[in-house]
């Protein structure tokens, strides 16, 4: 196995056999496991049939599979080499969403091709992550806490943002942003950046309301006092607690939410998949499900802390916070700790470019830690190479 781990800093020599057989697989059947939760969720949501959700569920899980070892397979330093491109390349896509994109449920987030659709703002979070990492990579550590070596990065994350927000997607937006100043302490920013920036949100957090779309504003004023509008906006946030309720320590079976199959859940396949298996597997199901996901974000540190290139471990590391702020906001959300905000749980929630996105994420995760023994020499690359 040494033998191994020192030809893995070959990089591009190093043998398919070899990859797969560096490859975590624990990892990936936690994966799998996940994603298997989010079957039998979807199967249930349906009323005990694989139509219309559980079937195609299962399809992309075998393609995200796919997805995985498909970047598993390529060379670190060739995604280090495409990080930009592809991050401009998903930003102009972003910034087509309100001249020609699809309009769903009163918002404009998806571009269309005949019967297909798909969110750039799902695939931003991947070339985010991949281009703030790259830019650490070649920045020398001595100008790390400079304003102009800080800038860069906070425009790769600011410009994304504002136009998640237009959208409007709040809960993309807010994820960009905290995956991006995430990556910033984690790549060595000084902590006084973070105040100032801070001291400025809060500055404009009266112009931000003003500009709050009135269902926005709903959303965070039921977050404050649910009962105000109970048929209204705060309808869904009460079905859902009393869902998870209802639900008591073990639950009330597998298929017997009633909540979820009599209808009086809302979104139930997607955003508020969690409320449905809680109340179906009780507080015990539920807990265990975050221990899924608390294993998943164990190993992703450990492979992040494993790297020994800056690259690799900013990448590792990016995703896994996307997985957690992921996670965090949709159980804050279904508990009414946090405004809805539209946020699937991973890999259990219905949707395709939102799991596929996650799968490739997780996909890089791999790729780090397949590549965890390279060592890249900053000067081979360009800021722009």
């Amino acid at each position: 196995m040494s033998m191994l781990f020192a030809e893995a800093s070959e990089g591009p020599q190093l043998k398919l056999s070899k990859r797969l057989l560096l490859l975590n697989w624990p990892f990936v059947v936690l994966i799998v496991a996940i994603a298997v939760v989010g079957v039998a969720a979807l199967y249930s949501v349906a009323g005990g049939s694989l139509e219309p959700w559980a079937t195609r569920h299962i399809l992309r899980l075998w393609f995200g599979l796919a997805l995985i070892f498909a970047i598993v397979l390529v060379d670190l330093r060739t995604w280090m080499r495409v990080a930009y491109p592809f991050y401009f390349t998903v930003l102009l896509l972003l910034a087509l969403v309100p001249l020609i994109g699809v309009e769903s449920g009163g918002a404009q987030r998806w571009l269309g091709f005949g019967e297909y659709s798909f969110q750039p703002s799902e695939i931003m979070k991947i070339a985010l992550v991949l281009a703030i990492a790259r830019y650490y990579q070649w920045l020398p550590s001595e100008k790390i806490w400079r304003p102009d070596a800080v800038l860069p990065p906070v425009l790769m994350i600011g410009v994304p943002t504002i136009l998640a927000l237009g959208q409007p997607d709040l809960g993309t937006a807010a994820l960009f942003a905290i995956v991006g100043c995430g990556l910033l302490f984690l790549a060595g920013v000084s902590w006084l950046y973070f105040i100032g920036g801070l001291v400025g949100i809060i500055a404009v957090l009266p112009h931000v309301w003003e500009k709050l779309h009135d269902y926005q504003k709903e959303r965070v004023l039921t977050l404050i006092e649910p009962d105000r509008d109970p048929l209204g906006s705060g309808y869904h946030i009460l079905q859902s607690k009393i869902a998870i309720g209802s639900g008591g320590l073990t639950g009330k079976g597998f298929m017997h939410s009633t909540q979820a199959q009599l209808n009086f859940l809302p979104e139930k396949h997607t955003d508020f998949i969690f409320t449905m298996f809680a109340e179906e597997m009780g507080f015990i199901g539920a807990l265990s499900l975050l221990a899924l996901y608390l294993l998943v974000l164990l190993f992703i540190t450990y492979m992040a802390l494993r790297c020994r290139s800056t690259f690799p471990r900013l990448v590792a590391a990016g995703m896994g916070l996307c997985l957690f702020t992921y996670v965090f906001i949709n159980i804050a959300m279904v508990t009414g700790l946090v405004p809805v905000v539209g946020v699937p749980l991973p890999l259990v929630s219905y949707g395709g470019t939102s799991m596929l996105t996650m799968m490739a994420g997780l996909g890089f995760v791999l790729n780090a830690h397949v590549n965890r023994a390279t060592r890249i020499r900053r000067e081979e690359y360009g800021p722009l190479w």
